[in-house]
Formats: structure tokens, C-alpha cells, sequence
């Protein structure tokens, strides 16, 4: 039985590129019987004489993404005097990105798999928004970076998802007079919290116009004064009982106020490390 042909793909972090690059190569030898086989994470010259040793036993060809400059010389220059096939699947693009922008590479291992992991919280954060949104799961609450608070159409939504996008946990509940706060809210540090409030008049145009797009007559208790009267008067109520900060959203662009719950976040934290 014929053996498989061993393909060692080393990396100074995880090696996922050199992988998938392989795969691909090897499919259009219709190569089914390649081996892969990892040696992930190279920290030193040790790490490379190991699988040098084992490339030569097997007379394998080693692909490699290794950034760390004396790392990458160390294993081209020992790979030529041994007769190992190696071949470097990064510098290429690496040396075109170089020509073409006139700057130098990080050379700092891992950095893609930080990208994903920022994509990943992104996903995460937007995931937990969704299921938290108005209120439907209070235990969203004392798992939230931030509880977004205050009456219907003060754009709790938006804002969940917008800070969302920035890689925040974000909760947002309702307040209706006639249904009691969640106790979770007291329970939070105040600081977690951010109440939002609205002037009554604008309050009054985007229910209209929200009641209009519904095909529904704005003569709706939902859009009238003195009904959104008691739900803002009630809404600070809360709000000061929590003693959590307030943003009145009344001219304020989603990212405009988004903006300024991250400057109260970043004050929070440096207020916390002092």
C-alpha cells in the first residue's frame, strides 16, 4: 500500500492559512492521499530543527507562514542545506503589499486570529442585542454591558444595535406605567444603566408618523400628550430611582448618543482604575 504524502504546514501561531492553501493546491493534483500535519505556534530554532528532522526522514515538503523575521531565515537557510522543499506562502503578498503601500508588516504573529476574534464579539454582541431587545428576556439584564431604559420610540433599538456593532453587550427595557420595572434594573450598578428621555412634542411626532406607517389613526392613545406625559413622567421616575445617567435623545442622530454612552463608558473605566 502505497504511503501518504506528508505535507508538514508550520506556523508561529496557528497555521489555518497554510492549511487551507494546501488543501487547495492539493486538489488540483487531485491529491486525496496528502497528510497534513501541524506544528503550530514555532517559538524558537528548536521548534524548526524537530520538524526539519522529520521533513528530511519523510521526504516531505514543509509550507510555512512564519512572520518572525530570524525565525524565517533560520528555516530557509536550514532547509536549503538539508534539500527540503520549503516554501514560505506569505512573503510574496508580503513583499507586494510592502512595494505597493511603502510601509513594513507588524510581523506579529496571531493577528488574523484577532480579527476574527473581534468579528466573533462583534456576532456574539449583535446576537445578544436581538435576543434582548425590548425586554423580552430580563435575564439579559445582569448580563449586559450596557441596559438601555426609557418609553417607546426613544430609538432603544437602534442604539442596542449600533453598540452592538462596536462589540457591546446591550439590553434595552421598556418603561410602561402599568407594568412594574424588572427588579434586575436595581440590582446592576447604576452606572451599567442609561436612561433615555425625549421632549413631549417630539415624542408626539415620531408616534404620529409611526402610527401613519402602520396604516393606523394617530388619534391612538399611543400618540396622545397627555398620555405621553405619564409615560415620560413615570420613565424619570425610574430612572432617578435607579440613578443611572440620562441622555435626552430628542435632535440626537443614533451615533451622536451612542457616542456619548461610550465617553461615559470610557470615563467609568478610567474612574475604575484609578
Amino acid at each position: 500500500m502505497k504511503n501518504k504524502e506528508i505535507v508538514y504546514v508550520v506556523s508561529d501561531s496557528v497555521g489555518e492559512t497554510a492549511e487551507l492553501m494546501v488543501k487547495a493546491v492539493s486538489s488540483q493534483f487531485n491529491k486525496s492521499d496528502v497528510e497534513i500535519q501541524h506544528i503550530s505556534y514555532v517559538e524558537d530554532t528548536q521548534d524548526l530543527n524537530n520538524v526539519i528532522a522529520v521533513a528530511k526522514y519523510t521526504h516531505s515538503i514543509i509550507a510555512y507562514t512564519i512572520v518572525i523575521p530570524s525565525l524565517k531565515q533560520y528555516l530557509d537557510e536550514r532547509t536549503r542545506e538539508e534539500g527540503i522543499i520549503a516554501v514560505d506562502l506569505m512573503n510574496p503578498l508580503m513583499q507586494a503589499f510592502m512595494q505597493k503601500f511603502d510601509a513594513a508588516p507588524e510581523r506579529q504573529p496571531g493577528l488574523m486570529r484577532k480579527l476574527d476574534d473581534n468579528y466573533f464579539r462583534r456576532v456574539e454582541a449583535i446576537e445578544f442585542a436581538v435576543k434582548y431587545d425590548d425586554g423580552q428576556d430580563i435575564r439579559g439584564i445582569k448580563r449586559a454591558d450596557i441596559v438601555l431604559i426609557g418609553v417607546s420610540r426613544t430609538s432603544k433599538t437602534p442604539l442596542s444595535m449600533y453598540l452592538a456593532n462596536k462589540k457591546f453587550k446591550v439590553a434595552n427595557v421598556p418603561l410602561v406605567p402599568e407594568i412594574p420595572p424588572p427588579d434586575e434594573l436595581f440590582d446592576i450598578p447604576k452606572s451599567n444603566c442609561i436612561g433615555l428621555v425625549i421632549t413631549p412634542d417630539k415624542l408626539n411626532e415620531i408616534r404620529e408618523e409611526r402610527l401613519k406607517h402602520l396604516g393606523l389613526t394617530t388619534q391612538a392613545n399611543y400618540a396622545k400628550l397627555d398620555r405621553i406625559l405619564e409615560e415620560l413622567d413615570y420613565s424619570e421616575k425610574i430612572m432617578k430611582r435607579i440613578g443611572c445617567p440620562i441622555i435626552n435623545v430628542s435632535n440626537k442622530a443614533v451615533e451622536e448618543t451612542a457616542d456619548l454612552i461610550l465617553a461615559m463608558l470610557k470615563k467609568r473605566r478610567v474612574m475604575y482604575h484609578e
